[in-house]
């Protein structure tokens, strides 16, 4: 009789540190692949992404406690696709665009983009705790400026003050909150010197730092402007954790409200009962959900992005099943920066004579009688 074949042991990986400091977590991401190794079993096509942002592309960096929401076995874990480089990132398809919303030609002043009548978009950093794999900015984020100083921001401030049609400005990057808390509200101030309506500040750090929202961050952003709007982006139900919980409490306790932008990727969030465990998540942490995205077309993300007509029928799905609280729209922001559209599924069945027909979520018709002419 042959020897006795021991089971396959799976092999067990550390336990990333969750360290509860923002800073001991910003010093210690992880960029490279001997450390990532550590904490995951990576897939040859992981380490082929991996190797390939040290030459090109958009660079790798993770915080440990992100990381540590990964599963460390399974490559097809929604965490995991969202931070981790792959192969597949150097594939380009038809569509693909280096800059697919026309930011470059829609660039009013250095660092300043306005697509709008009313609202421009303000670049203050190039830096993020976690480099998302489809990230619409790949084309500059992580190219080394880090954040800009008011002095060469001073250009943007000019245009905003020449341009008084503006009445709301987008902080954006990279991640702002990465930042010093001083060097984002010295920004925020002088956008508030400009009288502007709304300053809304889009930031990952709930999601992906949440150490980073401490009181004196959100008592600072609130003092810096009356009206500052927090614009994150949670994707997944996984990433509702308590410590992204209680910096959302944070934001929201010191009076700034929150509003949530997901973006439908292919593997991550593609399901009906994933999006609305995510929307009833974040409306639970009195943060509305209030856009669903189609990725964008950006070069090398073809592997994360859904099909147009799935996040249709997903929305379709989604209507009557939650709260209109908790439904976003769903939006795509339409190549070379002609601007967002809202594509909803269409319930308008037919229309003639002042009558409308309509279908209800529990698929009946209902017709609807417009007023005597």
């Amino acid at each position: 009789m042959g020897a006795a074949v021991e089971p396959k042991v799976p092999r067990v990986l550390p336990v990333v540190s969750n360290n509860d400091d923002w800073r001991w977590q910003a010093q210690n991401t992880i960029t490279t692949l001997e450390e990532l190794s550590k904490h995951l079993d990576l897939t040859e096509a992981e380490i082929e992404g991996i190797e390939r942002t040290k030459h090109e592309g958009l660079p790798f960096s993770v915080t440990p406690y992100y990381l540590s929401l990964c599963d460390p076995v399974d490559p097809n874990c929604p965490i995991r696709l969202q931070c981790i480089p792959r192969s597949e990132e150097r594939c380009s398809v038809p569509g693909d665009l280096r800059d697919p919303l026309g930011e470059e030609t829609n660039e009013v002043a250095p660092n300043l983009i306005c697509r709008y009548p009313d609202r421009a978009l303000l670049i203050v950093t190039d830096r993020c705790a976690v480099y998302c794999r489809f990230c619409t900015r790949s084309r500059m984020v992580g190219n080394g400026g880090g954040m800009r100083s008011l002095r060469s921001l001073e250009p943007a401030f000019e245009w905003l003050r020449s341009n008084p049609q503006i009445r709301d400005v987008i902080v954006s990057g990279g991640d702002p909150l990465v930042a010093r808390t001083e060097r984002v509200t010295q920004v925020v101030r002088e956008l508030n010197r400009l009288g502007l309506d709304t300053v809304r500040i889009a930031t990952r750090t709930p999601v992906t730092l949440p150490q980073r929202i401490e009181p004196a961050l959100a008592k600072s952003l609130r003092a810096s402007h009356p009206s500052v709007w927090i614009m994150t982006h949670f994707n997944h139900p996984k990433e509702l954790t308590t410590e992204s919980t209680q910096a959302l409490d944070t934001l929201i306790d010191a009076g700034l409200p929150v509003m949530n932008q997901s973006v439908l990727l292919k593997g991550v969030n593609d399901r009906a009962d994933t999006l609305e465990k995510l929307f009833r998540g974040l409306v639970s942490r009195r943060v509305r959900p209030y856009y669903l995205l189609q990725a964008d077309l950006v070069r090398g993300t073809s592997h994360l992005r859904t099909p147009l007509s799935q996040g249709r029928g997903l929305m379709s799905a989604l209507e009557g099943r939650v709260s209109g609280i908790a439904l976003p729209k769903f939006i795509v922001d339409t190549p070379n920066g002609r601007g967002k559209v809202h594509v909803g599924p269409s319930n308008i069945v037919n229309a003639h004579d002042g009558c409308t027909s309509l279908r209800t979520f529990r698929g009946e018709n209902v017709d609807y009688m417009d007023p005597p002419a």
